[in-house]
């Protein structure tokens, strides 16, 4: 063949190689050169394996600390009033500081910050740990939320930008949302453990090696590319954002010792509420926004970030409430009460991993959620109906098996279908708006449906007692009575989170989701 000169009509494509025809050059320019590319790298398993170390051991902090925490306070001396405070200066900073942290990874890189909040974390733990009074464990809780808010974001933006491929994305979903709606219950099973056979300090110290090998990992299996050059941090956008989400979180975990009419949780929800607006405004005109007004307005994002809130506000009493039914009513010791969640747990990784991850691809994503919504709310029913004479197998674990179920089957599609089609660079800061969502719903449904239960248990025992010899019994009587409404309460949101998904999210499920994401 001799390389003779085409005619006329070929003359405009001369700068061009010969052997670039215009529908080949189309398509790198409708996508990403290097979106595709990583997708078939051999390590982005191993890389999940390390995400999903980080995610646990996160998690794991929001519950683990919670059935050693009497003897915490025994041995440092805790009052009755400040115990609160290892709960809240976690959920405080972690839920607070998570669009900043979002940010940051976008800015600065989600692999580096990855590291650093792992590395941050560790030594939080260990600080707390090796606490010699309540203030030093306060401290330690506040910087490991901190830590965790760096971390969070890092390790869900760079699942979303590991797995492209809409299959494979679904099931490192699964996995994702496995860890996501079952390691609470890991906690308490872990924390558990730890107390009766070691010591409380423990369910500190454990982070640190889950840390170290995440740690270790890192290098050798996440990619990245670097922040953006030239970005900016949207300072005002920061105070406001996390000035006005630590306000609301602070006037909630102070609403049921205070009271709900108390002036100073008046003002700490105003505040709240005041400088969220002014957030908000504010995005709408900043130049480099903490968080663009974009990810949230999309109808399917906001969608499954509402779904994501209601799921979380109904779910989290039920480790609130069973860990008292189960020690205080039916006398479990700290090992068999963590032990008890096992079936949730079980629940969660088979709704999401073996079926969830497995429909997605050919199923509507708000059919997923709506069911998983609708199970869920089921077992709060069941659980409603519990007595003080109730017995674990044919009465409770009916209901933690629903619950299980119910959640596994929401959290993976709604972690695939909120993060699907962001950006890249903004990848970190809309996994950080679905954590924030997570862990607001936590700090809210705890304790909303904590000051239902305890209203409820007060009337009830002030109107049955009348025989002190039976004031024990009418006690838990009326701790049951309490905890059932709740769930009640519980299962109208989970059925209201249901409607809303079914109402809010796409038909079809997002194709070519990792397109806008790069490794």
């Amino acid at each position: 063949m001799s390389k003779k000169r085409p005619g006329g009509e070929s003359l405009p494509s001369a700068p061009s190689t010969a052997t670039d025809r215009s529908p080949d050059r189309e398509v790198p320019a409708a996508t990403p050169a290097p979106a595709p590319a990583p997708a078939p790298d051999p390590k982005r398993w191993w890389a999940l394996a390390v995400i999903a170390l980080a995610q646990l051991m996160v998690i794991l902090d929001g519950t683990i600390v919670n059935i050693a925490l009497p003897s915490a306070q025994r041995a440092l001396g805790m009052s009755d009033a400040d115990r609160q405070w290892v709960i809240t200066a976690y959920t405080l900073a972690f839920g607070g500081l998570l669009l900043l942290g979002g940010r940051i990874a976008d800015l600065v890189g989600r692999k580096r910050t990855f590291v650093i909040g792992l590395a941050g974390f560790a030594a939080a733990s260990a600080l707390g740990g090796a606490a010699t009074g309540p203030g030093m464990l306060f401290a330690a809780r506040a910087l490991q939320g901190a830590f965790a808010a760096v971390l969070a974001p890092s390790a869900l933006s760079l699942l979303t930008t590991t797995f492209t491929d809409p299959k494979e994305r679904a099931r490192a979903f699964g996995v994702y949302g496995a860890l996501a709606g079952g390691g609470s219950a890991v906690g308490l099973i872990v924390g558990g453990l730890l107390t009766e056979y070691l010591n409380w300090r423990w369910s500190l110290y454990v982070n640190v090696p889950i840390a170290l090998a995440a740690l270790l990992g890192a290098p050798a299996f996440l990619r990245d590319r670097s922040g953006r050059r030239g970005g900016h941090l949207d300072v005002p956008g920061a105070l406001l954002g996390c000035g006005g989400l630590v306000a609301l979180v602070y006037g909630f975990s102070e609403a049921e010792p205070r009271g709900w009419t108390s002036p100073s949780v008046l003002t700490l929800l105003a505040a709240g509420v005041i400088l969220l607006v002014a957030f908000v405004w504010w995005q709408s005109r900043a130049a480099s926004p903490l968080l663009p007004l974009r990810i949230v307005k999309d109808r399917v994002r906001a969608g499954s970030l509402a779904t994501m809130g209601l799921a979380t506000i109904g779910m989290f009493g039920v480790f609130l409430f069973l860990t008292y039914y189960l020690q205080v009513v039916l006398g479990y010791p700290p090992v068999r009460t963590g032990l008890a969640f096992v079936p949730i747990s079980a629940g969660i990784v088979i709704g999401a991993t073996q079926i969830a991850a497995r429909l997605l691809p050919r199923t509507a994503p708000r059919t997923l959620m709506s069911s998983g919504m609708v199970l869920a709310a089921a077992g709060m029913v069941l659980l409603s109906s519990l007595t003080v004479h109730a017995q674990y197998v044919p009465h409770v674990l009916p209901a933690l098996l629903l619950l299980g179920l119910g959640m596994g089957l929401t959290f993976m599609p709604v972690y695939a279908t909120a993060t699907a089609g962001v950006p890249a660079q903004d990848a970190g800061v809309a996994s950080a708006a679905l954590n924030t969502i997570q862990q607001m719903g936590a700090s809210l449904g705890t304790v909303l449906l904590n000051t239902i239960a305890t209203g409820a248990t007060s009337r009830y025992v002030h109107s049955h007692v009348h025989d002190p010899a039976h004031g024990r019994a009418t006690l838990n009587e009326g701790m049951v009575h309490g905890f059932s409404v709740a769930y009640w309460c519980s299962a109208g949101v989970l059925l209201l989170a249901a409607l809303v998904a079914g109402l809010t999210v796409r038909h079809k499920t997002p194709k070519h989701a990792g397109n806008h994401a790069p490794a």
